[in-house]
């Protein structure tokens, strides 16, 4: 299993404690790289944490049966690009989860997203206004998605919808 842009790495984390899986993790970021294999190391599993842009993976052909991308798609320099390298590091019948922020959330949407984290009054004026003046200008469209999923090797995938988000998923 492999976890794009996996930031402090805790969901690859999650995974490995689950069982007896090979997990990774790839982030652009040398910072994230670090802080993502000192929780791995500290929750006492194994996590190959590995610096690289998700257009360019330093993985073989077919090395892994899922890869996930969660709260990180939409900052991709190259989507298309990402795409593309997670249908070739898939194995035939290998699955993929895209998941991330919809453009077309509502402002009704982002505040009973908010009031769900219970955070202090302070913060979660804070995150409002993080997702309505920054996170939602670089979220894309279901057509947005659509197009980029139409261009790349998996040619066709299914999204859902759900609160704030979205979730793409993908076959090869």
């Amino acid at each position: 299993m492999l976890e794009v842009a996996p930031g402090p790495g805790y969901l690859a984390i999650e995974i490995a404690r689950m069982g007896d899986y090979s997990v990774s993790g790839l982030d652009i970021s040398h910072s994230f790289v670090r802080i993502a294999a000192e929780n791995a190391r500290k929750a006492g599993v194994s996590v190959d944490f590995r610096h690289g842009d998700a257009a360019h993976m330093p993985f073989p052909d077919e090395s892994f049966d899922y890869v996930v991308c969660r709260a990180a798609f939409k900052n991709f320099s190259d989507p298309v690009g990402a795409l593309n390298e997670i249908h070739r590091v898939l194995v035939h019948g290998g699955r993929a989860s895209i998941i991330d922020l919809r453009k077309d959330a509502s402002l009704a949407d982002i505040d009973d997203e908010v009031a769900g984290m219970h955070l202090s009054a302070l913060n979660a004026k804070l995150t409002k206004w993080t997702f309505r003046a920054m996170l939602l200008k670089s979220a894309y469209t279901r057509e947005a998605i659509d197009a980029m999923v139409s261009q790349s090797r998996f040619a066709k995938g299914e999204i859902s919808q759900d609160g704030i988000g979205f979730e793409l998923r993908l076959a090869k």
